[in-house]
């Protein structure tokens, strides 16, 4: 039996992105209601992950899923941090404004950096993750695939950016990735 498990997003591409990760789970993802709006009010990822999850399972009265993630670059003391969607209105004006605060900086050591949180239906939070991906950010975009900052963001191993990857790839290598693969176990004992 499947359970519904509500994502408290509005990004359909965050939901395509999480569906691929647990689509043998048992459980069906749904989009938080539109009208839904969550002030992420956390000073890390993981306190706006737990806000997220607990808020939409209490008004949805439904397991919940949320996370958090963003860029966090060296040399800009870890900007755009948690403020990694609101640094522009668009992908384009956010990648624009992270490379003329990097200007020439040497240093282009960055990381993505994602949260999850999953919520029961009362709100309280049962499971949490986090997951890692080191690069390093380029000076201009490469690649058509993927969304956010992920043009501008290298990962040396591979010599390619997230929005050159195939999406398997992307998967099995990126920050949400690991959250959600280091959840998956967990994940299933609370679908009994």
């Amino acid at each position: 039996m499947t359970k519904l498990l509500v994502v408290a997003t509005g990004n359909p591409g965050k939901l395509r992105e999480m569906q691929a990760y647990l689509a043998n789970s048992g459980w069906e993802l749904t989009l938080k209601p539109e009208e839904l709006e969550i002030e992420e009010t956390g000073d890390t990822f993981a306190a706006n992950a737990c806000l997220k999850a607990s808020q939409v399972a209490q008004v949805t009265g439904n397991w919940a899923i949320a996370d958090d993630s963003g860029l966090q670059v060296d040399a800009l003391n870890g900007a755009p941090g948690v403020y990694s969607a609101r640094y522009g209105q668009t992908d384009s004006d956010r990648i624009a404004r992270l490379l003329q605060e990097l200007g020439s900086e040497v240093n282009r050591q960055a990381q993505f950096v994602c949260a999850i949180a999953i919520a029961s239906p009362n709100g309280a939070i049962v499971l949490q993750s986090e997951g890692i991906c080191h690069g390093e950010i380029l000076h201009a975009p490469r690649g058509d695939g993927g969304f956010g900052y992920d043009p501008i963001f290298y990962v040396p191993d591979k010599q390619l950016t997230f929005a050159q990857m195939t999406p398997d790839l992307k998967k099995s290598i990126s920050h949400r990735g690991k959250a959600l693969t280091a959840l998956l176990p967990q994940m299933a004992t609370l679908n009994q």
